[in-house]
């Protein structure tokens, strides 16, 4: 009975998973720190017992088999669980690669005495798994653009807090770029705020912000009038020397706009609108007897 390579999956399934593991073991670029052996050892298992029951003589020469469907759901999860995991491309390649080369490795010493159709049957398998590689690289590319956009949202949120400094008077410090994205966020959290404080003045802090271009003063005029349409003032703090004569070169009207140089200069102002006044208190000195 002649061999193939589905007979030879079906036959040596074990001796497979077991070069397939060793192999992935004494891998020096091998993440302890990410997976254990025995989650390993069961990810690798089930792709093996899943390929060794699907392939058969037929579907192994159509790489677009319904009959893999499963299997790329095997490979489409653990491509997802290393993206969030933190693998790198190239591990989670390696790890479908080193698959391909322990079923060559038993396909040659089961088919050595034949070489035509050892050639035969490698370059078969060697087409399907470099499509399954393919499909690995795809779906991770995939797992890690969602880690890449949440963890954007998520520093997004965190470099935009709104800080209750005083009864009425709300900070917002802005540190990076300010893009149109950024602006509907600042602007989100800013009136989201003001409503539940009720605060009628905001401080919107771009001593953080690198430069301040056309663009960017337009997010800052924008923000500004939707605070004042929530019945609040917006007072703009940190506006460095280079930033003033940027504004002034480009053109750029901020004369509607309150503006000061420094964070403590706009609180200042901000408790004058409000008629509070903060002095310093000296202890009274006792006399020891």
């Amino acid at each position: 009975m002649s061999l193939s390579v589905s007979k030879v999956l079906q036959k040596r399934k074990s001796s497979i998973l077991e070069k397939w593991i060793q192999n992935q073991l004494s891998d020096e670029g091998l993440r302890e720190d990410l997976i254990s052996n025995d989650e390993l050892r069961a990810s690798s298992e089930e792709l093996v017992d899943i390929l060794a029951t699907t392939l058969n003589d037929t579907n192994i020469e159509d790489v677009n088999s319904e009959d893999f469907e499963p299997i790329l759901e095997i490979i489409a999860g653990i491509s997802l669980t290393r993206a969030r995991q933190g693998f790198s491309p190239r591990e989670t390649g390696l790890f479908m690669m080193g698959l391909k080369d322990a079923v060559l490795a038993i396909l040659h010493e089961e088919m050595q005495e034949d070489p035509a159709s050892l050639f035969a049957e490698s370059m078969k398998m060697v087409k399907l798994m470099d499509n399954f590689s393919i499909i690995t690289y795809e779906t991770f590319i995939k797992g890690r653009e969602e880690v890449i956009l949440r963890q954007t949202d998520e520093i997004a949120e965190i470099s935009t807090p709104v800080i209750r400094v005083w009864d009425g008077i709300l900070a917002l410090p802005i540190i990076g770029t300010l893009d149109s994205a950024r602006t509907q966020v600042v602007m989100e959290n800013l009136l989201q705020e003001i409503v539940q404080t009720g605060s009628s003045l905001a401080i919107l802090d771009i001593s953080g912000v690198p430069a301040v271009d056309s663009l960017v003063a337009q997010h800052i005029i924008k923000t500004v009038s939707a605070t004042r349409l929530m019945g609040a003032e917006c007072i703009i703090s940190g506006i460095r020397p280079e930033i003033a004569q940027t504004v002034v070169h480009l053109g750029i009207d901020l004369s509607t706009i309150i503006t000061k140089a420094t964070l403590a200069s706009a609180l200042k102002y901000a408790f004058a609108l409000l008629k509070l006044e903060v002095r310093k208190t000296q202890k009274e000195k006792t006399t020891l007897l």
